[in-house]
């Protein structure tokens, strides 16, 4: 069984900054890439940022210059530092991973339960 676990989140004042991290674990092939979405409020969830296993990145406009995705291959792990945060920002992070299982012929998508993130004016 997969599981994708979120750590950090909380309460921030803007224009400070906040990491959150996801560690994926079970029986895993590989990963290959990993993302944070995020919904807030009476919106839609939208793509945040995303990285592939070679690294190449993705981020939403909103967020270009402020948000960096590092990952850890070795530790299956994805993290989202978050840079000069503003009151918008707030919503519920969520981690996704498309990977494939050990005896699986295809990948799969996987999703954190999510971690709030409060940002306050």
């Amino acid at each position: 069984q997969v599981r994708l676990v979120e750590s950090g989140g909380g309460l921030v004042q803007a224009g400070g900054s906040l990491s959150v991290s996801c560690t994926a674990s079970g029986i895993i092939f590989r990963i290959n890439s990993m993302a944070w979405y995020r919904q807030a409020p009476g919106k839609q969830r939208e793509l945040v940022a995303a990285i592939t296993s070679l690294g190449m990145t993705n981020y939403a406009d909103s967020v270009k210059g402020r948000f960096i995705i590092p990952r850890d291959n070795a530790k299956n792990t994805v993290t989202l530092q978050m840079n000069n945060l503003n009151p918008e920002y707030t919503a519920v992070y969520s981690c996704t991973a498309v990977l494939r299982r050990c005896g699986t012929s295809y990948p799969g998508g996987y999703w954190g339960q999510g971690t709030q993130v409060t940002v306050s004016s």
